[in-house]
């Protein structure tokens, strides 16, 4: 009979996971391409050491990502998967918690509140998805309460721009610490040839080098940097009968909406035309921005769907009674009535998670374009592509202070190329077919 679970499988033999595994060293920082194992095998190598754990009759280790919900959808499963029977004395579901025969505990946490951390000792841990934790829940809570037992932490993920885990891997690779040490591998060395291709159509330059090469990618200058007037620019045919894309961002001085539509591009390309906008540069509001959508689009017949920010349902711009999108719904619904229709998130993505959508819609790796302007309909986007920045130093931010009057109407129609066209895991993507726009 065996003495471990079917969960063990065989995994393919790669000689930079052996040496992570076999190096002892306290503090291992492990940039690792997606899908490439680096979870998995710190699942196994954190099971393992709690298993042998002796020292301790009250051994704690830990399973950790950004968020609580994260990191039960990454690690809880598995580690009743992982788990034989015979060393499970207590399963606690509701604190994510096990316990074992020998008195060790494994817990899964969540470091949206660090603070969960404190007050109890740590044996080891390994913390996922490392770029997306709080920059301060490293050396405030968690490296703290690793100092009675010296306990050990892997450190895993995917690079992030150059933010606190590109500070965490300098000193890892720096050699100048003994306690530290850095391990990384690209998807290639695990996922099929075939697979690394697709991603690489899938994907603008940049983010594939972040997300299957590990490199932590220095996102600074232009922020939508493929963008070409002369390959990205063109006039581009509207159809009153196919549906509309309405893209909102809620401000003030602009206002402003994109007006896409999914299309067969000049290049010969399926992809996403930007037919026209919505720019009110001074004094505007969303029932304004809406007017103006009336005014120049109010004979469309096909649908109409709207997408743009979460989080218009916080009064802010509007400065009348309702939400933003309340206001949307009571302007255009009597233009548009049974056409008109609504894909609002309930949480925005994240801003470098938009911009790299729109970057992969203007040029993905393999130089394939699925998103052009008509400049003469839509000159604001242009600029926008032109001459939006990322703030220097920053991991993809915006810097919305270089010039006030950007971004607004690119991140308007980053909500919708984000929303219908992710880039991003965390399930399966919907499509422009999926969601109504061919």
């Amino acid at each position: 009979m065996s003495l471990l679970t079917p969960r063990w499988y065989p995994l393919r033999p790669h000689p930079e996971q052996r040496r992570l595994i076999t190096a002892g060293t306290r503090f291992c920082v492990v940039p690792a391409g997606r899908r490439s194992g680096k979870t998995e095998r710190a699942k196994r190598f954190l099971i393992r050491a709690a298993m042998r754990e002796t020292r301790y009759a009250d051994a704690r280790f830990f399973l950790a990502a950004p968020t609580r919900d994260q990191a039960k959808a990454i690690f809880w499963q598995d580690l009743k998967a992982f788990l034989p029977p015979w060393i499970v004395l207590d399963t606690r579901d509701g604190e994510l918690m096990v316990r074992l025969v020998t008195g060790t505990e494994i817990w899964v946490i969540g470091l949206d509140k660090p603070q969960r951390m404190e007050g109890r000792s740590w044996n080891g841990g390994i913390i996922d998805e490392v770029a997306n934790v709080k920059p301060g829940a490293w050396p405030e809570n968690i490296r703290p309460a690793l100092s009675d037992r010296r306990g050990w932490c892997w450190l895993i993920g995917v690079p992030e721009g150059r933010n606190h885990y590109y500070a965490m891997w300098k000193r890892a690779i720096a050699r100048n610490d003994p306690e530290w040490d850095g391990f990384t591998w690209p998807s290639a060395d695990i996922l099929p040839p075939e697979e690394v291709a697709s991603a690489r159509r899938d994907l603008d330059p940049l983010t594939f080098a972040q997300e299957y090469e590990a490199s932590f990618v220095n996102f600074e200058g232009r922020a939508y940097y493929p963008f070409a007037e002369a390959t990205h620019c063109a006039r581009l045919i509207y159809d009153p009968a196919r549906p509309l894309a309405l893209c909102f961002d809620f401000n003030v001085d602009p206002g402003v909406a994109a007006i896409a539509q999914e299309q067969r591009l000049p290049n010969g390309q399926d992809g996403t035309g930007i037919i026209g906008e919505v720019h009110i540069p001074r004094n505007s509001n969303t029932p304004a921005v809406c007017r103006r959508i009336v005014q120049d689009w109010g004979r469309h017949a096909g649908r109409v769907v709207c997408f743009g920010d979460a989080s218009g349902g916080a009064r802010g711009s509007a400065k009348v009674s309702g939400s933003d999108w309340d206001l949307i719904r009571r302007e255009l619904a009597g233009t548009f009535g049974e056409r008109l229709f609504f894909e609002v998130p309930a949480a925005n993505p994240s801003v470098r998670v938009r911009i790299n959508a729109v970057n992969t819609r203007l040029k993905a790796g393999d130089g394939t374009v699925r998103l052009m302007v008509d400049p003469a309909r839509a000159p604001h986007v242009v600029k926008d592509f032109e001459g939006v920045r990322l703030l220097t130093g920053g991991s993809g931010e915006i810097d919305k202070r270089a010039d006030p009057a950007l971004s607004h109407i690119s991140d308007a129609l980053g909500y919708m190329v984000a929303a219908v066209f992710p880039v991003t895991s965390g399930g399966e993507a919907r499509t422009g077919r999926t969601i109504g726009l061919y």
